[in-house]
């Protein structure tokens, strides 16, 4: 492949059928490897998307600033985008994010704000704070605000995804997908029950932070998710159920994912893997779940995924 440009690369990437952890007796469990994007993430398709729109649109002006707030990979996305597209770009996060993905935005051109957090892990009120954060940025500097919980263009940013799930698994019977603005989740569900209205659709979130599930937010080490209390993206004719993972069951799997697969991945993509299992254990053999590794193994070696 000869790409016209790096953001020509985004897309396309593989979706690997899981050979040893598969359910005996149990649905096949295949997982899309998002970690083949140019930053490491799916997220590339989103940010894309984004600041492509707002150009369009003519909200983006041609060296306009771009501003975002970030709690996972994000930030190197857009970072991504913009030096590409010629945007200026600054991008509030904090320090339970891996230090890999802060450095890289960092790497790509973005200012980068980093905000402390209690131990280092996410809390409820994490988000309205950086919110509050890039709301003070916009009103100081002008900048443009993809304001990624509410952007409708991620959605389309998705979709191509989903087309490519379809093309490498016709045969698809259910979609896994963990929510943290729940644009992927509704993304991709969007034109997959377009295509195949039988397809079931699974969501996943962090078992100590279970907005969905039971109404309540919690600290949690999962990065990029179980942000805000009802993403407004999301769609309730979109899914059919939620399905909250230990988190500690979460890290298990994606160390798993990788010494038995050979498929390295962070600890979101680990919930995502550890609900599509446990859902293939309940589906005969022919059925087929699809889920996604949503980033690359590389952006946690700093942290303690893999040192246990």
């Amino acid at each position: 492949m000869r790409a016209s440009s790096i953001l020509s690369a985004i897309g396309s990437t593989p979706l690997v059928e899981l050979a040893r952890l598969r359910p005996q007796g149990g649905a096949r469990v295949l997982v899309k490897l998002e970690g083949a994007n140019p930053t490491g993430s799916m997220k590339d398709r989103m940010a894309l998307a984004m600041v492509e729109g707002a150009r369009r649109e003519g909200r983006l002006k041609p060296g306009g600033q771009v501003v975002e707030l970030t709690g996972g990979s994000t930030g190197a996305s857009l970072a991504l985008a913009c030096a590409a597209l010629g945007h200026p770009l600054t991008i509030v996060t904090n320090d339970a994010v891996a230090r890999e993905k802060i450095d890289m935005t960092r790497a790509l051109g973005a200012v980068v704000e980093v905000i402390a957090t209690p131990e280092g892990k996410v809390h409820p009120g994490l988000v309205p704070q950086m919110r509050a954060r890039v709301e003070e940025i916009v009103k100081e500097t002008g900048a443009f605000w993809t304001d990624q919980f509410n952007n409708r263009h991620q959605l389309d940013g998705y979709a191509p995804l989903a087309a490519e799930v379809l093309r490498a698994c016709p045969e698809v019977t259910h979609f896994v997908q963990i929510v943290g603005t729940a644009g992927s989740s509704m993304g991709v569900a969007r034109v997959l029950r377009k295509e195949k209205p039988g397809v079931r659709v699974r969501l996943v979130e962090p078992a100590s932070s279970p907005w969905l599930s039971e109404g309540r937010g919690g600290t949690h080490g999962v990065e990029g998710t179980a942000g805000v209390p009802r993403p407004p993206l999301l769609d309730p004719a979109l899914y059919d159920d939620v399905v909250a993972i230990d988190e500690h069951e979460g890290r298990a799997t994606a160390r798993r994912l990788a010494r038995e697969e050979g498929v390295f991945a962070g600890t979101s993509t680990g919930l995502n893997v550890a609900a599509a299992l446990r859902l293939a254990g309940t589906l005969p053999p022919e059925a087929a779940v699809v889920t996604l590794a949503v980033d690359t193994g590389l952006k946690y070696l700093v942290g303690d995924l893999y040192r246990s």
